[in-house]
């Protein structure tokens, strides 16, 4: 059969997040001429489901409660299902993945890939609902996936270990459009512009949203140490509820002194500019992180990074930054410090080895043709006529 393979897409929500953005980035290059794409959301459309719809991407919306489990809109999304029919079902996150298991098992057995994005499941940062959704995923993970995407082999060892079934589980890493996310020496400039800097003024960022597992008062506890030895960096933040307006980050600013060195700018539409302005991107996680887009972004821009050991971040830096264990800002600062002291041949090489991993391992195309290449398989290879394979 030379038909086109029906893909559907259900999602938690489509706000801002890496899941999220990782299911754009997929969508929007996954090869029409063999699968047909659409998306559901369990809640409405964020600012992503919005885009996609924009972008002329098939998208519904079962309004769920928060939970996404709420019987009512199990109905609807089993209805949903009956009337579209799809060829494969892929869920993304806890709540997707036993919503759409049970619903495509109800609706007419239809074929599931589950997809997890976390790499722990601590009880500290997440919530006793979540952790309970997921462990019943994994007793129902011999029955009602026929795969398990893990983005990280983090994530793969952690689930298999609670009982999800490892022998349906595959690593399909977070993929990274590398003609979007280049080295750009405009938005260096522009970016301190914006902010008041001299052009060679040394930018240390973070991109993430204000929570618990990104660990912001590590961040700025090392912050407050680089700054004591190098006065002249500049520290930039950005990420929902990271804001002037937020006193726990007020406080941490103020508690590591660095009220004139610190910017916050909120949630930006801007984030390849932002990471391409930087001359070291961090992440410090304390738990939770699968496979963190931030530091392929960065490694993508040409930014080297320094982060935590948190899911699979030291092997996505590998040897082209530095890695140091979570809860620890004098290490995190000695990390920003042993790159900024390079020269700047050291850290022009480095920076090509960054960009040139990214190129290699992450990119996504190549990433998105590890995704067809499962649904292919889910469907017994049909499509191959087609494309030749």
């Amino acid at each position: 059969m030379t038909d086109r393979i029906s893909v559907t897409h259900l999602i938690t929500g489509t706000s801002t997040g890496g899941a999220e953005r990782m299911l754009h980035k997929l969508v929007s290059r996954t090869d029409r001429g063999r699968f047909d794409i659409s998306v559901i959301s369990l809640t409405t459309a964020g600012d992503i489901g919005r885009r996609m719809i924009d972008e002329g991407v098939s998208f519904h919306s079962i309004e769920a409660s928060r939970s996404g489990l709420d019987p009512a809109a199990l109905v609807r999304l089993i209805r949903h299902l009956r009337r579209t029919r799809p060829d494969i079902l892929q869920t993304w996150m806890y709540h997707a993945d036993l919503a759409g298991g049970l619903a495509a098992r109800i609706a007419r057995s239809i074929p599931v890939a589950w997809n997890i994005r976390h790499s722990d499941l601590d009880p500290d940062h997440m919530k006793k609902r979540t952790i309970s959704i997921a462990k019943w995923c994994a007793r129902l993970s011999r029955r009602l996936p026929e795969r398990i995407v893990c983005c990280s082999r983090a994530s793969m060892e952690t689930h298999a270990a609670i009982g999800y079934d490892r022998e349906r589980m595959v690593v399909i890493p977070n993929g990274f459009d590398t003609a979007l996310l280049k080295p750009d020496d405009g938005a260096r400039s522009s970016v301190r512009r914006e902010l008041g800097l001299d052009r060679d003024t040394p930018l240390v960022g973070l991109v993430a949203r204000y929570h618990p597992q990104k660990d912001h008062a590590t961040f700025f506890r090392a912050a407050g140490i680089l700054h004591a030895e190098m006065p002249e960096v500049r520290f930039v933040l950005c990420g929902k509820g990271v804001t002037a307006e937020n006193r726990d980050l007020a406080g941490l600013t103020g508690e590591a002194g660095l009220a004139d060195t610190v910017f916050l700018l909120g949630r930006r539409d801007d984030i390849p500019r932002i990471q391409a302005s930087l001359d070291i991107a961090s992440s410090s996680a304390s738990s939770g992180e699968g496979f963190p887009n931030i530091i392929g972004e960065a490694m993508s821009c040409g930014v080297p990074c320094v982060v935590t050991s948190v899911g699979d971040s030291a092997e996505i830096v590998s040897d082209c930054g530095v890695v140091v264990e979570p809860g620890d800002p004098e290490a995190l600062a000695a990390g920003w410090k042993k790159i900024l002291a390079m020269n700047s041949g050291d850290r022009s090489s480095l920076a090509g080895r960054c960009r040139e991993r990214i190129e290699n391992r992450f990119e996504i195309g190549a990433v998105t043709a590890r995704y067809e290449v499962m649904y292919l398989g889910m469907c017994g290879n049909r499509g191959e006529s087609k494309s030749g394979a």
